[in-house]
């Protein structure tokens, strides 16, 4: 199916490509969140029409992106935990335990942009990465420290 990309996607294309999708991927996740529409004959005369708009909208949220970036690359997170003997942290730092921190300082930043492979288990400082989009990612400095 073809469809035309409202958002960039980072696996398929940036916004206002025609790309060739398999039904299902468009039908039950790229239509329904309005990340994409169906590439017929009217919606692509209108694309054509649009096309500036759409590119200046991508303009600006990349903007927008990088400025948030860059403010998350200033930030320097501390994140107080409990731990036992030897150090040893109870449970573990996540990605949504750093997103909690995030908003505590005034940024909104969704938790699965938060690139966090494995939960942080010990003490010490560790740089995350975040992938505000396709194209724009900030490493946020994060100091787990015992409580």
């Amino acid at each position: 199916m073809e469809v035309i990309l409202n958002e960039s996607i980072s696996s398929l294309g940036k916004a206002g490509d025609i790309v060739n999708v398999a039904d299902g991927y468009a039908r039950n996740y790229l239509l329904p969140k309005g990340l994409a529409m169906v590439a017929d004959r009217k919606n692509v005369n209108q694309l054509e029409r649009q096309r500036a708009a759409i590119l200046e909208r991508a303009a600006k949220m990349r903007q927008e992106h990088e400025a948030l970036a860059s403010k998350l690359e200033e930030l320097a997170l501390e994140i107080p935990v409990k731990v036992g003997e030897e150090d040893k942290l109870y449970g573990s730092v996540t990605s949504m335990d750093i997103a909690e921190k995030v908003a505590d300082l005034g940024y909104q930043i969704d938790r699965k942009k938060i690139q966090l492979p494995d939960p942080i288990k010990t003490l010490g400082e560790f740089e995350v990465p975040v992938k505000l989009s396709p194209d724009v990612t900030a490493t946020l400095k994060v100091k787990v420290v015992a409580a």
